[in-house]
C-alpha cells in the first residue's frame, strides 16, 4: 500500500531543503528523496567545495602578487590536504540535513525517484504517493555526443581527486572551464581549455572576459576558442583528445579530461511521461507559477525548472514561491529581476542586470561608464593589474540597467548594485551613500 503525503520534494539541495521546511512548517505531511547523498549539487558538489579550493588558489596566487612587494618566499597547494580540508565541510553535510528533516517530521527516502502514476511516484519498488510534488533535482552534464565520451569526467569527478593529474583539458568554456583552470593552474596542472565559441564566459560582458583572459595567459592556461572536440581516446599514457579549430585538425595529450560544456535539468530517470508532465527541448513546461502545464499537481524549481538563472539563491528563491502558490493558491510569480552571477575566477568576474546588447535590444537610452582601472587603489593594493567595470544607467530616468565588474571584490561588489537595480535605485542616489574606505565599495561612485 502506497503511503501518502501532502508534499512530496524530489531532490535534497538548496530548493528542496528550503521548501520541504516551510510546507511542514504550514502543517503539511512532507517526503523527501534523493537517490545520492542528502545535500544537493551546492553544498555537496558545486559553489561551496568549489570555493573552499578556490581559497587555497587565491593564496597561492596572493603571495605571488605581493612578490617583490614586501612579500618573500615560495608557497605551493598541497592538493591532498586541501581536498581534505574541503570534506571538513562536505562530509558531515548528509547527515546533517538528514538529522534537520527528522527533527521537522519530514520522511527521508534514500533511492531513484520514478512517477508510476499522475500522483504517485516508485522509490525503488516502493509506492509513495503525493498531493503536490516538487522538481527538484538539479542538473547534470549535457549530452555531447562525441566519440569517447565516457571518459569524461565530471565537474563532482574533479572535486573529489585525491591527487591532481598533470595535464588537465577542460571540454567547454563556462563557469566550472574558467573556476576549474584558475585553482588547477595555481596548484601546477598544465591546462588547455577547449571552448567551441568565440569566447569563454559567454554570461559575462565581453570586454570584461578580454581583460580577465591576460590572467589566464599569466598562470599559463592555454585557452583554444572556436575549437569542437571530436574524440576522446583512451591511451596507455592517459587520454588523446582530438579536435578541430575552424577546420584545422589539432590533438592534446591529458592525464585528466572534463565535461565543462553546460548542464542540463536532470529529468532522464523520473519517467515524466507516467505522470502526464510535458517536457520541451529538454524542459520541463512550466507556467508562470513554476507549475507543470499539464499536471498541475508539479512543481519545479531551481536547476530542474530553468525559470530563472541556474544559480543557487535561485534554487531557494523559487521554492519559497512554489510552496506559496500551493499553500495560497497560484498567485506568486518569480521576480528575477537584479540577481547577480559571479565566476570565482581569481580575480572574479560578476554581472548583474542587463548587457549593453541586451539594452540595445530593449530599445533603451542609456550611457555606459566603462574603463580598465588597473591604476586605482583597489587593484594596486594588491598588486592585481585585472580590475575594470562597466556600468549602464538608463536616460534620462538615471536608474541602473546593469553592472559588469571584474577584479578584486567583485563578488561582494556586484550585490551593491543587485540590491539598486531590485529597488530601482538611481545612480545619483547610489552614489550620495558614504560608503567605507578604503574599500572595493568605495569605488562604485566613481564608477557611476
Amino acid at each position: 500500500m502506497a503511503r501518502t503525503y501532502d508534499f512530496v520534494v524530489v531532490g535534497t539541495g538548496s530548493a528542496a531543503m528550503a521548501a520541504a521546511i516551510r510546507m511542514r512548517n504550514a502543517g503539511r505531511s512532507v517526503a523527501v528523496i534523493d537517490f545520492r547523498p542528502f545535500g544537493g549539487t551546492c553544498a555537496l558538489r558545486g559553489c561551496d567545495p568549489k570555493k573552499m579550493l578556490i581559497a587555497g588558489a587565491e593564496a597561492v596566487d596572493g603571495v605571488a602578487r605581493m612578490g617583490g612587494h614586501g612579500v618573500a618566499g615560495d608557497v605551493r597547494i598541497v592538493w591532498p590536504e586541501l581536498i581534505a580540508f574541503k570534506r571538513t565541510f562536505t562530509n558531515p553535510i548528509p547527515q546533517s540535513r538528514e538529522h534537520s528533516y527528522a527533527a521537522k517530521g519530514i520522511d527521508a527516502f534514500h533511492g531513484c525517484a520514478r512517477f508510476i502514476g499522475q500522483n504517485t511516484v516508485s522509490i525503488d519498488g516502493t509506492p509513495v504517493e503525493g498531493r503536490h510534488f516538487l522538481i527538484a533535482a538539479g542538473a547534470e552534464p549535457v549530452t555531447l555526443g562525441i566519440a569517447g565520451e565516457e571518459h569524461l569526467a565530471t565537474s563532482t569527478d574533479f572535486l573529489e581527486l585525491e591527487n591532481l593529474p598533470k595535464r588537465i583539458v577542460l571540454v567547454g568554456g563556462g563557469y566550472i572551464a574558467a573556476e576549474f583552470s584558475h585553482i588547477a593552474a595555481r596548484a601546477g596542472a598544465q591546462i588547455t581549455v577547449l571552448q567551441r565559441g568565440e569566447r569563454m564566459l559567454n554570461h559575462f560582458d565581453p570586454d570584461l572576459v578580454g581583460w580577465l583572459m591576460e590572467k589566464f595567459r599569466a598562470i599559463g592556461t592555454e585557452v583554444r576558442t572556436r575549437t569542437e572536440v571530436t574524440a576522446i581516446e583512451k591511451s596507455d599514457s592517459g587520454f588523446t583528445v582530438r579536435s578541430s579549430t575552424e577546420g584545422k585538425p589539432s590533438t592534446c595529450e591529458a592525464d585528466l579530461v572534463i565535461h565543462a560544456a553546460g548542464r542540463a535539468p536532470a529529468l532522464r530517470a523520473l519517467n515524466l511521461e507516467a505522470a502526464g508532465i510535458e517536457v520541451e527541448n529538454g524542459r520541463l513546461r512550466l507556467n508562470e507559477f513554476l507549475q507543470s502545464v499539464s499536471n498541475p499537481a508539479v512543481y519545479a524549481a531551481g536547476d530542474a525548472a530553468q525559470a530563472g538563472p541556474p544559480l543557487t539563491p535561485v534554487s531557494s528563491y523559487d521554492a519559497k514561491v512554489v510552496v506559496a502558490n500551493i499553500l495560497e493558491g497560484n498567485r506568486h510569480r518569480p521576480n528575477y529581476l537584479g540577481v547577480p552571477s559571479v565566476a570565482f575566477t581569481i580575480p572574479p568576474i560578476a554581472a548583474v542586470g542587463l548587457s549593453e546588447a541586451q539594452a540595445h535590444q530593449r530599445g533603451l537610452k542609456f550611457r555606459t561608464q566603462s574603463e580598465k582601472a588597473s591604476d586605482w587603489y583597489t587593484a594596486r593594493r594588491v598588486a592585481e593589474p585585472t580590475y575594470g567595470f562597466k556600468v549602464l544607467v538608463e536616460e534620462p530616468s538615471e536608474r541602473i540597467l546593469g553592472a559588469h565588474l571584474v577584479g578584486p571584490h567583485a563578488d561582494e561588489v556586484i550585490n551593491l548594485f543587485a540590491l539598486a537595480i531590485r529597488n530601482e535605485l538611481t545612480a545619483e542616489a547610489v552614489k550620495a551613500t558614504t560608503f567605507a574606505y578604503p574599500t572595493g565599495a568605495s569605488d562604485i561612485g566613481y564608477m557611476l
